[in-house]
């Protein structure tokens, strides 16, 4: 029996896989097969996380956060999760390539799920020239024309990246109004390799073996406008979901999605059970918001477990 078990590996699972640890609660991570230290880990260079005046890459930075939970004792499994029984006071794990764990106190912190466009061609074509990742994919497209697809900080992100590959990126948005914030804007803007098609969505994405082209019309005019962009690969930046699908039907979900939490505690419905990071932020999503949040978490968790075990 463990006291506490962390489903996560991003900044909010491993900031409280490092409280718990402290707190000698000897926690176990499980941290996936994949995609280890959540999104990012995919982000090529981290501004805004204090300590690092200079910039810290996301894949260091997690890094960095996993060897500090390590160091202080926190176990760190790579193993999927495949269900979980939260209710009662033993929390039961299922693990995909081990044993199932059992635990007093959980702290769920899935994070999110990069978004869909759910057009034709879009999943056919995902490793042959879509992606939702230029920190992973960019390489591979030295001296092409690629299209990046949102109008967020991400995708400005995005886009900046790929230029280090590309001969050009066209960034598409639907409006002619960027979300993203304005330092992001004004990158995007002064890079001369990007390009951006505004009032425009995309409806297919094209080829047969590997992207050719991406098929958009006029956000406004509608179908009466349609146009053929040659490109030869896709990345798509429209957002985030979170990653509920292990706790449906046990933990209460938000009108957007997220697990519910009580004020600004970690605590869910169920006693015992606790959610960090994006998991239950449809806002901020931050890599300091979701650290930030799982220090609470490991605190709520820690009290609990004093009450529950004396």
């Amino acid at each position: 029996m463990h006291e506490l078990v962390i489903i996560g590996s991003g900044p909010a699972a491993l900031t409280a896989a490092i409280y718990a640890a402290r707190a000698q609660l000897n926690p176990i991570v499980i941290a996936s097969t994949d995609r280890i230290g959540g999104d990012i880990a995919t982000t090529t260079e981290v501004e805004n996380f204090p300590g690092f005046p200079d910039g810290v890459d996301g894949p260091d930075l997690t890094g960095r956060m996993l060897e500090q939970a390590e160091k202080f004792g926190a176990e760190i499994v790579y193993d999927d999760v495949t269900s979980v029984t939260l209710d009662g006071p033993v929390k039961k794990v299922e693990l995909a390539y081990s044993e199932p764990l059992e635990a007093r106190a959980v702290i769920v912190a899935t994070g999110s799920a990069y978004r869909k466009l759910t057009i034709p061609g879009e999943e056919r074509l995902t490793g042959r020239g879509v992606s939702w990742c230029a920190t992973c994919d960019g390489f591979f497209f030295k001296e092409k024309a690629l299209a990046v697809i949102g109008g967020g900080d991400s995708a400005m992100e995005e886009a900046i990246f790929l230029t280090k590959f590309a001969t050009k990126v066209y960034v598409i948005h639907r409006s002619r109004t960027l979300r993203a914030s304005k330092v992001m804007q004004e990158r995007a803007f002064a890079n001369p390799k990007i390009e951006f098609i505004w009032n425009s969505q995309i409806t297919s994405i094209n080829g047969e073996d590997t992207v050719t082209s991406a098929t958009l019309i006029d956000s406004i005019a509608g179908d009466a406008e349609t146009t053929e962009l040659t490109v030869d690969g896709v990345f798509i930046a429209i957002g985030n979901d979170p990653r509920t699908h292990l706790v449906h039907g046990q933990l209460d979900l938000t009108a957007e999605g997220t697990i519910a939490v009580s004020g600004r505690s970690s605590k869910t419905n169920l006693p015992g059970v606790f959610a960090a990071g994006d998991v239950i932020d449809p806002d901020y999503r931050q890599a300091i918001t979701a650290a930030a949040s799982g220090t609470v978490a490991a605190l709520d968790a820690e009290r609990y477990l004093a009450r529950t075990i004396s």
